[in-house]
């Protein structure tokens, strides 16, 4: 029993420290974000609620500039106010817009809120049991090794998501008739919109999936769905 206190206390340490991370996070939405009230968008949203026999989806707009969308750990959806200002610039098409959401909605119909506390609680008694069997033998660089392993974990889990997401997404676009090439078409531009270089780093360092391996796999669904 010794033994694995440790790895108790770090999985306890982990569950308390995301808690408090869900905590921080809903009220920094809280403060920070208001519903989304614009009618263009609203019609196609519409149309995924349809989807889903939902009378609504209430989307948020975060108040931020850098270009992203998020679901919030109480299942809220919410784009930053620069994605937006992207849509009403036009560089963005709703239909591109409305592929994030569904996306974001995939992470919530999919629990990966809930799986990323399992996983973070994991990690954590994974990252415990490496520091102290490689502290053992490689006591200098054993607590660094214990670290890398267990983000190159994280990431490529994170990347899993990220797939899953994008899969339940193609599959209600395509339900609500929006097929799934605004997603693909937003793929294409996304490296520019975030100004982000997608190739500087390996894939397996990446919480995200590269973008054109990303619309590979979409290409994939396609053609399989297209036998069906």
């Amino acid at each position: 029993m010794l033994r694995l206190t440790p790895i108790l206390l770090a999985v306890a340490y982990a569950i308390v420290m995301y808690r408090i991370s869900v905590w921080r996070t809903n009220r920094e939405l809280d403060d920070r974000s208001t519903e989304l009230a614009d009618p263009d968008l609203r019609k196609l949203t519409d149309r995924l609620a349809r989807a889903l026999d939902l009378k609504h989806i209430p989307v948020y707009v975060y108040e931020i500039d850098p270009v992203n969308g998020l679901a919030a750990p109480d299942g809220r959806i919410f784009i930053t106010r620069g994605f937006y200002r992207k849509f009403r610039n036009g560089e963005v098409t709703g239909e591109e817009m409305v592929s994030v959401i569904a996306h974001e909605l995939g992470h919530v119909a999919l629990g990966h809120a809930r799986k990323r506390m399992i996983d973070f609680s994991g990690q954590n008694a994974l990252r415990t049991v490496l520091v102290v069997l490689l502290g053992r033998f490689v006591p200098v660089i054993g607590p660094w090794i214990a670290n890398a392993l267990t983000s190159l974990l994280a990431a490529r889990l994170s990347r899993s998501d990220e797939y899953e997401a994008d899969e339940y997404a193609a599959a209600l676009l395509t339900k609500a008739g929006f097929g799934v090439e605004p997603q693909k078409s937003l793929f294409r531009k996304l490296d520019a919109l975030t100004q982000q270089r997608s190739g500087m780093a390996p894939a397996w360092l990446m919480s995200h999936p590269k973008t054109d391996e990303r619309i590979a796999a979409l290409e994939k669904l396609e053609q399989r769905w297209s036998k069906v």
